[in-house]
């Protein structure tokens, strides 16, 4: 469960890093880049599903689902146009974090001692992450950020009613792509793509998009609400490191710091999963 868990926080940073590597280099536009996203999404989700050739496999629509989805990306996407790559993985997650909490806790999840200690050591995390050094992005993109955030937030707790991860994720995209080529339509705005956008999009799109949440969707079933918030605490760790290493963006010694915090938070709030979680 644990290699599944790092897999899936890797590549949901990965998605930061492939977005705004390609529209910090103007390689593509944010609606283009989300059309291209969730559209290869879907035809790679199609080719898992014939694959699978499992008679207990078949899809699940629900337009719900598709809706949060739709708005996570887009509103990810044009973020990105003005907030460095860890910073809006840190803004995203947050928001995931702080809404998941509150809809467990809503709806009876008891936290505990330990794990609340875990919890409270992961935000400390963050919250060392966003001391001086830190740019405070536009507000107007840190909005969309966090409508990101609350839609993934959503989209990540409705999963956990979802029984068939793959042909659910794959009705998820499917439907999706409408709606977000509808926002392309309405929102009018230049367009512009080059080969490297493509690339970068379908790789958002058919690699880091589709199989991580064909995996989150499985794993979600068996983890409850509070911990699959704060493991994805991890992800603008992860982001930052990615953004130093492809987007040219500093490492320091207050990063490294932060990032040790979140995951030691993260690792006490797994190992305290109670037993009839951890047997399911």
């Amino acid at each position: 469960m644990l290699f599944k868990i790092v897999l899936v926080m890797v590549a949901f940073a990965a998605n930061s890093v492939l977005c705004r590597l390609a529209l910090i280099g103007h390689h593509i536009d944010p609606m283009s880049f989300s059309l291209i996203r969730v559209g290869s999404g879907a035809v790679v989700l199609l080719g898992l599903l014939f694959y699978s050739r499992s008679p207990q496999t078949y899809i699940q629509w629900n337009i719900k689902n598709a809706f949060f989805l739709a708005i996570y990306i887009l509103a990810f996407s044009c973020a990105y146009l003005q907030i460095d790559t860890g910073i809006g993985a840190l803004l995203l997650f947050g928001v995931v974090q702080l809404t998941m909490v509150l809809y467990g806790y809503w709806h009876g999840e008891q936290i505990g001692m330990s794990r609340g200690i875990g919890l409270c050591i992961a935000l400390a995390g963050i919250i060392v992450l966003l001391l001086p050094g830190a740019h405070a992005p536009d507000w107007k993109y840190a909005l969309l950020m966090m409508i990101s955030g609350l839609a993934w937030a959503a989209y990540s707790i409705a999963g956990r009613n979802m029984t068939q991860p793959i042909g659910s994720t794959l009705a998820n995209f499917t439907l999706a792509v409408p709606i977000v080529l509808l926002a392309n339509i309405l929102l009018a705005q230049e367009r512009y793509i080059d080969w490297q956008g493509w690339i970068l999009a379908v790789l958002s799109g058919g690699a880091t998009s589709s199989g991580a949440y064909v995996l989150w969707y499985a794993i979600l079933k068996h983890i409850d609400r509070v911990t699959a918030s704060t493991v994805q605490l991890s992800v603008p760790c992860l982001a930052i490191i990615g953004g130093s290493l492809f987007v040219n963006e500093t490492v320091t010694g207050r990063v490294i710091l932060s990032s040790l915090m979140v995951l030691f938070g993260i690792l006490l709030v797994i190992y305290k999963i109670p037993k009839k979680l951890k047997h399911r």
